[in-house]
């Protein structure tokens, strides 16, 4: 694919005329529209509707130098038209958001904007405070600060928990909170989400690795660790 490039001022409307050019060259570009939205997240997202190419950027970017929005551009537009996207636009754009001044920034609009539903630590069958404190004192040595703890509004069985560092909240999916479930298997899920406390996100370079081998060595010391696993494959 053959890249061009600008040392001149584009507005975002001409960012995206300029690299649909190149992703599809023999067709003349649509109406665009790029809008900056306030969202809570780094999440972008482009449509084609009537003949129209509707882009929504997070305001993260707004401030960020035109080589990330080109980036961006080529990234969207290339799935939007299911062609590959460039790896060294796509490497680019990850290492943006990879640096430290963004990662903090978007620690902060998710914390300022989102939105974290709470149900509360106690559940129908077990309470998530008590959970929490025992195998604080078991494994940590009762030194970790409790964050928030609740059930998840819906039953998943994809995902049984996860820590948001943004809020400080441990979410446990409330399917585990039924008197089939052995206690167990929701000790090894907490567990496993307290670890994220002890353990957190590594970031290199384009990399942001969530479970890092110190993570790893971490949750096989938990007692039952294999049987709590098989528990949870069958549930």
């Amino acid at each position: 694919m053959q890249v061009e490039s600008t040392l001149f001022f584009e507005t975002p409307e001409e960012i995206y005329a300029r690299v649909f050019r190149v992703v599809n060259p023999r067709t003349i570009p649509p109406e665009i529209h790029v809008e900056f939205r306030r969202f809570a997240n780094a999440n972008s997202s482009i449509r084609l509707e009537n003949g129209r190419i509707a882009v929504k950027i997070t305001d993260l970017l707004a401030v960020a130098p035109a080589p990330i929005l080109e980036a961006l551009a080529y990234i969207l537009l290339s799935k939007l038209y299911r062609k590959p996207i460039p790896q060294n636009f796509n490497h680019q754009y990850r290492l943006y958001l990879n640096r430290k001044d963004v990662r903090t920034s978007l620690h902060s609009l998710r914390l300022n904007r989102g939105r974290k539903f709470l149900s509360g630590a106690q559940g129908q069958c077990f309470n998530l405070d008590h959970l929490f404190e025992e195998l604080n004192a078991k494994h940590f040595f009762g030194l970790m600060a409790r964050p928030e703890l609740g059930w998840s509004r819906r039953p998943s069985r994809t995902m049984l928990g996860h820590y948001d560092p943004s809020h400080h909240v441990i979410i446990l999916s409330s399917i585990l909170d039924r008197p089939a479930v052995p206690r167990l298997a929701v000790e090894y899920v907490m567990f496993h989400e307290m670890l994220h406390l002890k353990h957190p996100v590594d970031h290199r370079g384009v990399r942001r690795c969530v479970h890092t081998p110190e993570f790893r060595a971490s949750e096989k010391k938990f007692p039952g660790f294999a049987e709590a696993k098989l528990l949870l494959k069958h549930l």
